[in-house]
């Protein structure tokens, strides 16, 4: 039962099919498959295969918006099942994909993972401006600012961050990490910031020991 969910989770993101996509996470919760097991073995894969596609130029830019849509509402129900636990929370993160980029599949993936590692999470969306980063930084108490640019053209936001928290003298009191398609480890040692995560499953690890420093 459970390989025919993760096959149908995975085909849902294939086709871009949203209420395809939100079923079957409730089926798979419904059915007691752990939250991140259904996202890691049902629709990971699918959303990995679909940028394979892209990339290859099979799939085009209205189908990969369609499977993203998809994605997010799948993974909004499945967050909602990852039990949030405030007395053993590992930290606090604020993340969104920056501003001029609306894109966040990995973003998505990110959160989830986060959550299910005992983080608080508070998911800007995308299309954040900096003012906002550090904004709702200060209001939720956040150790760490998390950016997502998926485009290389909006990967100066990061580091319009890093310039502003360095300007507000808050530099010290926010840990910044940064990720996205075509960011590097050496764009964020250029621009200051204090992690750069390849993966969702990185960015966890990174996050504890920015947290034990």
């Amino acid at each position: 039962m459970k390989t025919e969910i993760f096959e149908k989770a995975m085909e849902s993101i294939l086709k871009g099919d949203a209420a395809l996509a939100e079923e079957t996470a409730k089926m798979g919760l419904g059915e007691g498959i752990d939250p991140i097991e259904l996202i890691n073995k049902g629709f990971i894969p699918g959303i990995n295969k679909v940028g394979d596609l892209f990339g290859m130029g099979t799939l085009f830019l209205p189908e990969l918006i369609q499977a993203a849509n998809a994605m997010q509402g799948a993974t909004d129900i499945i967050n909602s099942a990852i039990p949030e636990n405030s007395a053993q929370a590992r930290g606090r993160v604020v993340i969104g994909t920056v501003a001029g980029d609306v894109h966040d599949i990995g973003k998505t993936i990110v959160v989830s993972l986060f959550k299910a590692n005992g983080f608080e999470i508070k998911d800007l969306g995308r299309d954040v401006s900096v003012e906002t980063f550090l904004k709702e930084a200060d209001l939720f108490n956040a150790d760490i600012i998390g950016t997502s640019a998926l485009l290389t053209t909006t990967m100066p936001e990061q580091k319009k961050l890093e310039d502003a928290l360095i300007e507000a003298g808050l530099k010290g009191k926010f840990k910044t990490m940064v990720g996205g398609a075509p960011v590097t480890r050496r764009w964020a040692k250029r621009i200051g910031a204090d992690a750069f995560a390849e993966n969702a499953g990185d960015g966890v690890r990174l996050a504890r020991e920015l947290l034990a420093k």
